[in-house]
């Protein structure tokens, strides 16, 4: 929240102090003319061997009419302050720039070249998106002071300096405090998950946890039970957002699954069991979202351009042109080009002997090269219609030791599981997450039991 440095108020400080002074000089006065009133001294009195007090003598009342002026003009003599400079709060709107929204607060443009001169982080100036906020302090037509939140922990800070400016960084701590929810399916798992406070993107994260073992479309049974322990992002005691999720659990018809959030020595997150193997597969089963197969793994299909039995030893996905197309696993691009009636053509070789194929794309992700390292859910191309294709869709294939398999039905195998090494910190680091769920899963049982 941006701060009032301007002056307001100091007319009545700047009064009382006045009146303190003439208070402290009329004290002084006083202190003198007591002073001159003949008196012994107690000292005096007290060797003579007896204690006695000096005589009160009531002093004369002398006015003094100009002290009581002196004191009426300080009440009454309010200095002039100009009202406290109000703080104007602009949202960028699209195409906006910094110019612009000078210009639009009668600014002198030569302001907004001082600013982004600055160097540092005031080069985020020249970068604002819509909905970004500013704030303004103008006084007497000159921008005295600008604040611009940079992300969610630094704040950029502006100031006049003389006829420049100068900038800091103010940087906020974030907190993060533990959450918890818990569930059961009566509807679906948005619906319910909704119902139990949770975000739609906390939903689609815990979805994506299980969902390599649980198909969210099709195996849910009313009764099925869920619980989460997630992270609230908090500023300045303020919630800001959601974090991830910490631990998570889902009892699908019967069977439970279990889920814990680690952090291995190199720094990569991933959700295992409590025991430490991996929730993630080494391969997601589709590379591209789709509204149906097109066609289906067939080794005698009849082909739809040519007219002759040819295998079709993928799976066709169909899609708009332009549909993002995911690697489905970790691996190595190994080819990349026009291949006969593939058209343009990926080909990734992963660990083991696993190779995967996709075909007739439109074009190739920037970047994407021969040899380069691709990550499982990497965007590598984009759905197309070049070689010999009908309408724009992706070609699939999965070979394991150059063997075709079908991509639907192939066993996919699991991720790496942790290295035994860090096994007895990962259950050091997991036991409260575990124990956290242990509490919300009975809770939940319980209170299906009343």
């Amino acid at each position: 929240m941006p701060f009032d440095y301007s002056s307001a108020g100091g007319a009545r400080v700047s009064s009382l102090r006045r009146i303190g002074v003439i208070a402290a000089f009329l004290g002084v006065s006083a202190a003198a003319v007591v002073g001159l009133r003949p008196t012994s001294s107690i000292a005096e009195v007290a060797s003579a061997g007896r204690v006695v007090q000096p005589e009160k003598i009531p002093l004369p009342v002398v006015p003094n009419p100009a002290f009581e002026d002196i004191i009426q003009n300080a009440v009454t003599d309010a200095l002039a302050v100009p009202e406290p400079a109000a703080w104007t709060r602009v949202i960028v709107a699209r195409g906006e720039t910094l110019s612009n929204i000078f210009e639009d607060a009668g600014l002198p443009p030569q302001d907004c070249l001082l600013m982004t001169r600055l160097g540092g982080d005031s080069s985020s100036l020249k970068k604002l998106r819509a909905g970004d906020a500013l704030n303004l302090r103008i006084v007497s037509g000159r921008l005295e002071e600008l604040t611009y939140a940079i992300d969610e922990t630094r704040t950029l800070s502006v100031r006049r300096r003389g006829v420049g400016y100068e900038s800091t960084t103010l940087t906020a701590a974030l907190q993060r405090r533990p959450a918890e929810s818990v569930g059961e399916i009566r509807n679906s798992l948005f619906a319910d998950g909704r119902k139990a406070g949770l975000s739609d993107r906390m939903i689609l994260e815990f979805a994506d946890i299980f969902g390599y073992d649980i198909d969210f479309a099709q195996d849910l049974q009313e009764g099925d039970r869920f619980a989460v322990v997630y992270e609230n992002i908090l500023k300045d005691g303020k919630k800001l957002r959601e974090g991830d999720i910490l631990a998570a659990e889902f009892s699908n018809q019967g069977k439970t699954y279990r889920a814990v959030r680690y952090v291995d020595p190199e720094g990569r997150a991933g959700y295992y069991t409590p025991d430490g193997q991996s929730l993630r597969k080494a391969f997601i089963r589709t590379p591209v979202d789709f509204v149906r197969i097109s066609s289906g793994f067939n080794l005698k299909r009849l082909h739809p351009i040519l007219n002759i039995i040819r295998a079709h030893k993928g799976v066709d996905y169909a899609a708009a042109t332009g549909t993002p197309v995911h690697t489905t696993g970790d691996g190595k691009i190994e080819f990349m080009g026009k291949k006969q009636g593939y058209g343009n053509v990926i080909v990734v070789r992963h660990s083991g002997q696993n190779e995967t194929l996709y075909a007739h794309l439109s074009r190739f992700k920037p970047g994407v090269k021969v040899g380069a390292k691709v990550r499982q859910g990497q965007v590598i191309g984009f759905v197309g219609q070049s070689g010999l294709a009908t309408a724009p869709h992706l070609h699939y294939e999965f070979l394991v030791n150059g063997i075709h398999q079908n991509p639907v039905t192939v066993s996919l195998p699991r991720a790496i599981p942790l290295n035994p090494s860090v096994l007895a910190k990962f259950r050091e680091t997991t036991s409260p997450l575990v124990a956290k769920i242990d509490e919300l899963s009975n809770r939940s049982v319980a209170s299906l039991n009343r």
